[in-house]
């Protein structure tokens, strides 16, 4: 069986985001949800773009670390959008995700996520990057994705698997998944190291 690894853990996803938790899922991994606790998603200034979605992955797991068990294994993640010199975390209202949806329309942008896998006595932190490339969009389409999928849970005010994937992505460079908000993969990959 794959992972046979992880029987030995009680694997825990710390996330309210029903696309990881079905990403997970897919991998073949026995685990429980719990929500994530509420953290400030700010990060220092000085960090390059990759380590910010790294930082708040961290930032995420360490709201357990006091309260984590001996058998337990608790997965995080972040997903930053960078546009240019700009990271797009999730969008505060709908005028937000307007102004987000237009920055990325007719651009390529990074898709990061950082991940932590954290134990007792382990911790590891890596993380995943996608370029995507969008269309031109008119207003009128990004009103309409807006309107209809109200997508102010999701990095860069998009989600790649509803509409606008289908209608306005012209190019994916790197994982798909990783951009869902899961680089199941790589996960796959590290939890088979444990």
């Amino acid at each position: 069986m794959v992972l046979d690894n992880l029987h030995k853990y009680k694997v825990i996803l710390a996330s309210k985001s029903p696309r990881r938790q079905e990403l997970l899922g897919l991998l073949g991994v026995s685990f429980e949800v719990i929500m994530e606790k509420e953290i400030e998603e700010d990060f220092p200034l000085h960090l390059f773009k990759e380590q910010v979605a790294l930082y708040l992955a961290d930032k995420k797991a360490k709201a357990f670390l006091s309260k984590i068990k001996e058998n337990e294994l608790i997965i995080t993640a972040d997903t930053i959008v960078i546009c240019g010199d700009t990271i797009l975390n999730k969008p505060v209202d709908r005028e937000d995700a307007l102004r987000m949806l237009k920055l990325l329309s007719g651009k390529t942008h990074e898709v990061i996520t950082g991940v932590c896998i954290l134990t007792r006595h382990k911790k590891v932190l890596f993380h995943a990057s996608t370029k995507v490339q969008f269309a031109l969009l008119t207003q009128e389409e990004i009103e309409y994705y807006v309107d209809q999928y109200k997508p102010f849970d999701k990095a860069g005010a998009y989600g790649i698997q509803e509409w606008i994937g289908l209608a306005a992505i012209t190019n994916v460079e790197g994982s798909y998944y990783n951009v869902v908000g899961l680089p199941v993969q790589r996960l796959y990959q590290k939890l088979k190291e444990f």
